[in-house]
């Protein structure tokens, strides 16, 4: 979709996989089973239309559209600047998007001025800005799971998790 940020097929056998640590993997398919998609949702990507390019990809109705929600850094570590949110805000989809977007964020208790961003709460409020509801998972934060998840912000060491989804032959 975005050279190496998404992936969709309507290709049977065919693998969409993004690979992450602490950004979030988003997976899809529509509910006839005809097209699956994977998606890199860093904030950047995020925040850049990653998955708004990715529903349009799909070119299904985003009501039949299911999304879920791999392991990504969890709300309560994902320390971010006052800038984030603007770029957000910026780059908002409707007025209703743009009204959902502060509640994503909550200032930091540890350290002034910085707020922490929830990545999965910023994606569900695009993907229901763009019609997707059926929005699962969620909730695995990459950081405070060490025995389970790859985290670069926890040990500063690169390692990637794959996440993945096909159509069956």
């Amino acid at each position: 979709v975005n050279r190496a940020d998404a992936s969709v097929t309507r290709v049977a056998g065919q693998a969409c996989v993004v690979m992450t640590a602490d950004c979030l993997p988003v997976l899809f398919c529509d509910r006839a089973g005809t097209v699956v998609a994977a998606s890199h949702a860093g904030w950047r990507g995020l925040a850049a239309g990653v998955l708004r390019a990715t529903v349009k990809a799909m070119a299904v109705d985003p009501a039949n559209i299911v999304a879920w929600f791999g392991p990504a850094i969890g709300p309560a570590q994902f320390e971010v600047g006052g800038e984030v949110v603007d770029v957000f805000m910026d780059n908002a989809i409707s007025d209703s998007h743009r009204s959902a977007i502060p509640a994503c964020f909550a200032a930091s208790p540890t350290n002034p001025g910085k707020l922490l961003a929830d990545i999965y709460a910023l994606a569900r409020a695009e993907l229901n800005a763009l019609g997707v509801n059926a929005v699962y998972g969620g909730g695995l934060c990459t950081v405070t799971d060490s025995s389970n998840w790859y985290s670069y912000r926890r040990d500063g060491v690169t390692g990637r998790m794959a996440s993945l989804i096909w159509l069956a032959l």
